[in-house]
């Protein structure tokens, strides 16, 4: 069969099954696939409060136990290297807190035999990991964490406060560091013992923090960072008693005023899991209506997968509806369509109107943007916004009583625009490169929100698909010149939110065409070239999550659906006509949208380097439908 007569046949097919798994409201469910981390860790807070949720409990267990490796590992991603040591502790302890496992267990002796043979748990690296262990009592409460409450007292307009670090961190670090001030610690007769596996290691004090780097210059910026939180905050304690209590109310409410309707904090299921421990800390007790309602949202988003539970982070309801929404208008649906119509108004029924921690870093903050998952109403983002406004473009232009949610989602894009030309993804101006110094692990991904090239690469194609602009205009050009000076030396960039050089270079690739860069650029010549240089043999795409950690290319040694449709879009951009690459990429991808094996299941989304990747269950039908829309509308309609 010609290949395009095989592409009209696969785009009517997915159109119809995807018009026929969306939701009355209007919206796509698909299960957003993390880490084991969260499933870990809802054990260990069901077991430390002792909340009667046996099936549950077994349930998490089961698919904790069946990820485990023959070597007695867990691992974070396929293709990693022996296994993870984190993973393999969070995944121990809360088999052995379920009940459900025992040390005696040969799948257990296998885990432990591997955690001492990675040096024990004090070799452990991320943040979540050693304080769930410290709230157990199993790991001291580190040292890096022993930031003085009253660092939450300092005004935004401070030289370093509490909101220059990114939204993620923060609504993290509040519960971490009101359990931190107290040392917290809640055992009972089910918490497990995991001396064993500990080794001595020299307790270090707060004032022997050294940060992650060896540059003098990096140093001596990092000491004074410090200098200027710990002289802030002496300027704060003239009656030391009175303002710790404060600092402490602060933290209780920073987390009680961001709990969203579901009861969730910020939407996000681990910071909603440290809040509950937090609030414990503080004297909640376990029925209490928040510690309640919170567990009820976390319950909201459980996603049964293949007979056993996972918690998912945050949902991705909004996310994979603007995106399939958008493509199936690409698709030829119209906006009358009944389907089209649905999922529009759901979009417009989650447009926020409350003003966020964003509003800190904007001189007029107007709300306007969305949100990854549906029950967050005061953090939006930027990729979900422009998302969401790809899909509601046609029945906001043709309907004037819309006029003012699409003006105000576009005001809220362009105020979000870094000072560096590019765009971030939460909020604008949080950039204190000093802050992702602090010996924290992951903080140089999590401390900040800087620009980035998918983010500055996909606002600006939709800058030039979806409204209209071009680089005549001053913003799409210093988004267009971020872009420029941020390409890597083999013609790539590192994308922040996908896996990763492939994700980076497909968004800066097609966000430059869209705005009308020329084709035949140096910078773009190079960033194709370097696509074409990493097709696989089959004609796909696949990129390991090893190169969001290494900070270089990492083939993965197969092809992915979403990867080999990124790469393909982002060519399809920059060339005029049919090449054979594409070609014969499009017939891989073709074969893959058919397949059902471990490539279909790969995370190819990004969330912290070296421990959180995600498994969008979408993705394998997003990316494949919206690149095969591209390409039968530059090549089919010649």
């Amino acid at each position: 069969m010609p290949i395009g007569n095989e592409v009209n046949e696969e785009i009517r097919r997915m159109t119809d099954m995807l018009v026929e798994r969306q939701e009355k409201d209007g919206s796509w469910r698909f299960c957003f696939e993390n880490s084991l981390l969260t499933d870990a860790y809802l054990i260990i807070v069901l077991r430390t409060l002792e909340l009667p949720q046996e099936a549950l409990v077994k349930q998490l267990h089961d698919r904790i136990a069946a990820q485990q490796e023959a070597n007695g590992a867990w691992k974070v991603y396929r293709d990693e290297t022996d296994g993870n040591l984190d993973a393999t502790v969070n995944a121990y302890f809360a088999l052995l807190y379920s009940g459900y496992s025992r040390k005696s267990d040969e799948t257990m002796k296998k885990a432990a035999r591997f955690i001492s043979s990675k040096g024990g748990l004090t070799q452990v690296k991320t943040v979540l990991t050693k304080v769930f262990l410290a709230i157990a009592g199993q790991y001291s409460w580190p040292a890096t964490l022993m930031i003085p409450l009253e660092f939450l007292l300092m005004p935004p307009t401070s030289p370093i406060s509490f909101f220059e670090f990114s939204g993620f961190a923060r609504v993290h670090f509040a519960p971490i560091l009101i359990m931190a001030d107290l040392k917290f610690v809640r055992k009972n007769a089910a918490t497990p013992d995991l001396s064993d596996l500990s080794q001595s290691e020299n307790e270090i004090s707060p004032s022997q923090i050294r940060p992650v780097t060896d540059e003098p210059d990096l140093i001596r910026g990092f000491q004074q960072l410090l200098n200027e939180l710990h002289s802030g905050v002496k300027q704060l304690t003239s009656l030391p008693g009175q303002i710790h209590k404060r600092a402490v109310q602060a933290a209780e409410t920073y987390m009680l005023e961001r709990i969203e309707a579901d009861g969730t904090l910020y939407s996000y299921s681990t910071s909603t899991l440290l809040m509950i421990m937090a609030l414990s800390s503080l004297g909640y007790e376990k029925d209490h209506p928040t510690i309640a309602a919170a567990l009820n949202g976390l319950t909201s988003m459980l996603w049964n997968i293949d007979g056993t539970v996972h918690l998912q982070n945050s949902p991705s309801t909004i996310w994979d509806t603007a995106l399939l929404a958008t493509a199936i208008q690409q698709a030829g649906a119209s906006p009358d369509h009944p389907s089209v119509r649905k999922a529009v108004q759901y979009l417009l029924d989650l447009q926020q109107t409350k003003l966020g921690d964003w509003r800190f870093h904007i001189s007029h903050p107007v709300p306007g943007g969305w949100g990854f998952s549906e029950s967050n109403t005061i953090n939006p983002d930027v990729d979900d916004t422009t998302a969401a406004m790809r899909a509601i473009r046609a029945t906001t232009l043709n309907n004037p009583a819309y006029h003012d949610e699409w003006n105000r989602g576009l005001n809220w894009v362009l105020s979000m625009q870094n000072k560096d030309g590019g765009w971030p993804a939460f909020e604008k101006g949080v950039t204190n490169k000093l802050l992702t110094l602090f010996p924290i692990d992951g903080a140089s991904a999590a401390a900040i929100d800087p620009s980035t090239a998918d983010l500055t690469g996909r606002t600006l194609e939709f800058l030039g698909t979806t409204a209209g602009f071009d680089l005549h205009h001053t913003f799409t050009r210093r988004g267009a010149e971020w872009l420029f000076s941020n390409q890597e030396a083999d013609g790539s960039w590192y994308g922040r939110w996908g896996i990763c050089y492939i994700y980076g270079t497909w968004a800066a690739l097609t966000g430059l065409m869209a705005v009308g860069t020329d084709p035949e650029h140096p910078v773009v010549k190079k960033a194709a070239a370097w696509l074409l240089s990493i097709q696989n043999e089959d004609g796909g795409w696949g990129e390991s999550c090893s190169s969001d950690r290494l900070k270089h290319y990492v083939p993965l040694g197969a092809s992915t659906p979403s990867q080999t449709a990124w790469a393909l879009d982002a060519l399809i951009a920059v060339y005029a006509e049919p090449q054979p690459a594409i070609d014969q990429g499009v017939r891989q991808l073709l074969l893959q949208l058919h397949k059902d094996d471990w490539t279909t299941r790969y995370p190819t989304g990004a969330g912290l380097p070296g421990s959180f990747y995600s498994h969008y269950h979408s993705y394998r039908y997003i990316w494949p439908y919206i690149t095969l829309n591209q390409y039968k509308k530059k090549f089919l309609t010649l």
